[in-house]
This record gives structure tokens, C-alpha cells and sequence, in this order.
């Protein structure tokens, strides 16, 4: 079963899995998301997803999740993965399935769920949330953005 989460708005679409993921799960979850989508006017989103209440998923499912991510992969501009077990367990399990996926995709405890929205909703297009440069990078930081500041 699939549920959306009421934090889900604007840029971000947030879902928890409880027990086996199926075929008939993954449809819906993709009539919800396409809506989201669509109403954050195409533009792309973030997700959320809550697996740590899950306990599974068919083969089936797995193949209609990466479908899914592989036809939407311009609209989905980061992705954030919240379980309770260890992060490699769950690279082992996610991987395969957004592998397809061009965006950013980082695990967050269930403890950190809400630093995992604030980071979601802070996609590259989004000009809504503030960020203070500390460093103009010239030299050993060169390459480095600030994500985000406050949380």
C-alpha cells in the first residue's frame, strides 16, 4: 500500500510504503505523481519516499518503478530516500530501480525526515528558499554549493 504524505505540496511529493509494493501500488503512485506534476505547472519536483515501513516488492513492481522513473526523469529533480536500515542495504535495493533516474537521489534516516523535505523541496529551480553564500569557492572549495542553511 501506498500513501501520500500531507506534507506533499508545491515542489515536493512525498509517499510511504507499508508492507509489499506491488503492481497495482506502483500505477497508483504514478497517477499521483503525474498529477503532482502537473500541478506544479511541468516544472520538476522532488520526491520523498518513505520506505521504512516497507517490506518488499515484486518483480513486476520493480520493473513498473523503473519505467516510471526512466519516462519521467526530466521531472523529477531530486529524490530523497528515508529508512531505517542501513544505507547500503537500502543502495542495494533503490539503485537498480533509479538507475534510470538523472536526478540526485540521497538517504536520509526516518530521524532526518525532516531535513529530507527541506532538502527535496530545494531543487535547483526553486528560488523560494534562501541560501547564504559563505564562500565564493576559488580555491580548494571551488566546486562547493551550499544545499541549504538554518535546518
Amino acid at each position: 500500500m501506498i500513501e501520500t504524505l500531507k506534507e506533499s505540496h508545491g515542489p515536493a511529493f512525498g509517499f510511504k510504503v507499508v508492507g509489499n509494493l506491488t503492481t497495482g501500488d506502483v500505477a497508483e503512485l504514478v497517477t499521483r505523481i503525474d498529477a503532482a506534476i502537473a500541478s506544479h505547472g511541468g516544472k520538476p519536483i522532488g520526491l520523498l519516499a518513505d520506505l521504512t515501513e516497507m517490506e518488499g516488492a515484486s518483480w513486476a513492481a520493480r520493473w513498473g518503478e523503473m519505467h516510471f522513473l526512466h519516462r519521467h526523469s526530466y521531472f523529477i529533480a531530486r529524490m530523497a530516500v528515508i529508512s531505517d536500515i542501513d544505507w547500503q542495504e537500502v543502495a542495494e535495493m533503490v539503485v537498480a530501480t533509479a538507475s534510470g533516474l538523472e536526478a540526485e537521489t540521497r538517504y536520509f534516516h526516518s530521524t532526518e525526515i525532516a531535513h529530507a523535505w527541506h532538502w527535496v523541496r530545494m531543487h535547483p529551480h526553486d528560488q523560494g528558499m534562501p541560501v547564504r553564500i559563505m564562500y565564493t569557492g576559488t580555491g580548494l572549495f571551488a566546486d562547493y554549493t551550499p544545499e541549504y542553511v538554518g535546518i
